[in-house]
């Protein structure tokens, strides 16, 4: 029995696809079908049910992966004690939202360039959904979403802090500084908004929609970032997490309405898959996403 034999093994069973685990592992896809054809062989079971393109695994494949996990995490501390005085250096893949990205990591990734610059950092952004999708096929070491609470069997969590979402405009509209604005004084006014699919963004409209109101945005974009801009140059109104807009409305650049019949709470939360090994780099990440630090 080999590690590699056992490292396919997990990845399979990760992404559901011999063709897909031997991509990820940089095999080809009749190395892996080999590999796992003698690991078979050698345990005397079959681990997989191939049904036309569908795998499975069989009883006596999920009762082996809790074995296989074992052996691959005690690998990883082995490896992990032998180099504990070394220098980090191992590859860190994050998946996190762009407003994350551009609001919360520069300062994490000035600090590995200090204290780290032989680890290479890559970063992926998209949407929680294809986020998880791409843990969960093991393209992404962690990832760090902006969302309602979420788990699973499958996930470890790390962090999950509370992220208001603010209504924000430009300090000179005229409704800045007045108590208790009900929204629907403000659909009138021109709105620059995340596009639909957005979390936040979806969790207004269903509340538009349950009062039988309907906005229509000035501006539709994705990028948090550009929003601001324009709003800093534009009288306009948006909704968007506090993390984002902090930083203007500390310097007076933006100021927060206060929407009294509406507020939206979402969670800033770090996952990664429980079969993934935490190492080090990701240890480091996690601990200073959590401080103050980010």
């Amino acid at each position: 029995m080999e590690l590699r034999q056992i490292q396919s093994f997990i990845t399979i069973t990760q992404v559901q696809s011999f063709s897909k685990a031997a991509e990820l592992l940089g095999y080809s896809q009749s190395a892996v079908t080999v590999q796992i054809r003698l690991l078979e062989r050698e345990l005397n079971v079959r681990l997989f049910d191939r049904m036309g393109k569908k795998i499975s695994l069989t009883s006596h494949g999920r009762q082996f992966l809790v074995y296989a996990n074992n052996i691959i995490q005690e690998m990883h501390k082995a490896e992990q004690l032998a180099r504990q005085n070394e220098e980090l250096h191992n590859p860190l893949h994050i998946g996190t939202l762009e407003s994350l990205c551009i609001s919360k990591l520069p300062p994490i990734f000035h600090y590995f360039r200090q204290n780290y610059p032989n680890v290479p950092l890559r970063i992926t952004t998209s949407t929680p959904k294809a986020l998880i999708e791409m843990m969960e096929s093991n393209q992404l070491d962690l990832i760090y979403i902006l969302d309602r609470p979420r788990y699973h069997n499958n996930w470890n969590k790390v962090m999950e802090l509370k992220e208001p979402i603010v209504f924000v405009s430009s300090p000179s509209f005229y409704m800045v500084g007045k108590k208790k604005i009900h929204l629907e004084e403000l659909i009138a006014e021109p709105f620059f908004l995340t596009e639909k699919n957005e979390n936040y963004r979806r969790e207004l409209d269903q509340f538009l929609e349950s009062k039988g109101l309907e906005l229509t945005p000035f501006l539709e974009i994705s990028n948090t970032e550009f929003i601001i801009q324009m709003m800093n140059q534009n009288r306009g109104i948006s909704f968007l997490p506090f993390f984002a807009v902090q930083k203007s409305i500390k310097e007076k650049r933006l100021a927060i309405l206060d929407v009294c019949d509406f507020q939206s709470v979402l969670y800033r939360q770090i996952f990664y898959h429980k079969n993934k090994w935490k190492t080090q780099e990701m240890d480091c990440f996690i601990r200073l996403a959590k401080s103050s630090f980010s």
